[in-house]
Formats: structure tokens, sequence, C-alpha cells
């Protein structure tokens, strides 16, 4: 470390100074030795990095094909993935669909049932309602009768006289014998 500062202050003295200056001697300043050095190692580097560099595109370029190919795996996926959403979708449409066509089926089923029930119901009730009109029609008949009958006793006990119930005994025979 403290070499590289001396280095570095005698450099920036000469620079003070103006001592540095550049040497056109080709010889001298020994570019011909650094020409040599550099066409040598890139004539021997050269292949070893060429043949690094065609290893590192292939890799990439493998790299990229294997992306490629998961890129479109993935798209396959992605578009069968759509393709079974869209199928899903009609299903549910159609379920939706037969449900409410079914509601309304049993809906109109179950007025349907509800209406005959009503009517089966109103039949019976008019039915009882005659029934029970014809028996107290009866039981006001039978009673309208007992009470003729019992007037008609009445008025035929405090008026009958033996005389009136000979005629009537004669009028009977005579209709009998007709």
């Amino acid at each position: 470390m403290n070499l590289v500062s001396q280095t570095l202050n005698s450099f920036s003295t000469q620079i003070a100074e103006g001592g540095v200056s550049l040497n056109t001697d080709i010889f001298e300043a020994n570019l011909i030795n650094l020409l040599i050095l550099g066409g040598a190692l890139f004539y021997l580097l050269g292949g070893a990095l060429s043949d690094s560099l065609s290893e590192r595109k292939e890799k990439i370029l493998g790299a990229i094909q294997e992306s490629e190919e998961r890129l479109q795996e993935a798209t396959a996926r992605l578009t069968e993935s759509e393709t079974q959403l869209a199928q899903a979708q009609m299903v549910i449409e159609s379920i939706g669909k037969d449900a409410n066509v079914t509601a309304q089926q049993v809906k109109s089923t179950i007025l349907t049932d509800g209406k005959t029930e009503i009517e089966r119901l109103t039949a019976a009730a008019k039915s009882q309602i005659g029934t029970i009109e014809a028996r107290v029609r009866k039981q006001i008949s039978d009673y309208v009768v007992a009470l003729a009958l019992q007037r008609i006793t009445t008025q035929l006990e405090g008026k009958l006289n033996s005389g009136l119930q000979q005629q009537i005994i004669d009028r009977n025979i005579s209709k009998l014998a007709e």
C-alpha cells in the first residue's frame, strides 16, 4: 500500500513540474511488445473466450427455449381452463333454467291441486248443506204434519158426532167398493 502511495505521489509531482511527456519512439515506449502481447493474448484466449461464450450462449438459448416451452404449456393450460370455465358457466345457466322451469311446474301443480281441493271441499260442503237442508225440511214437514194432525184431531174430537162419523165411514166404504 505504501508503494502505491509513493508511486502516485511521484507521478503527481512530475505532472506538476511538467516533466511528463509523450515518448514517440516506438521501441523505447515498448509499444511493439505490447501489441505482440495483446495479439498473443487475443489468439490464445480468443478460442477459450469464444468457447466460453458459445457455451454460455447455448445455455441461454436452452433456458429461453425451456421458458418458451413452459409458456406454451401455461398457455395451453390457460386455454383449457378457460374452456372448462365456459362449460361450467353453461352448465350453471342450464341448471338455473331447469330450476326455474321446475319451480314453475311445482307452483302450477300446487295451484292446480289447491283449486281441485277447494272445488272438492266446496262440493262436499254443498252436499252436506243439501243433506242438512233436506233433513231440516223433513223435520219441519213432520212437525207441520204433526201439528196439523193434532189440530185436526182436536177439532174433530169436538165437532164429530155420531152422524158425521157415520157419513165419513159410509163415504169411505163406497170409495172402497168402487
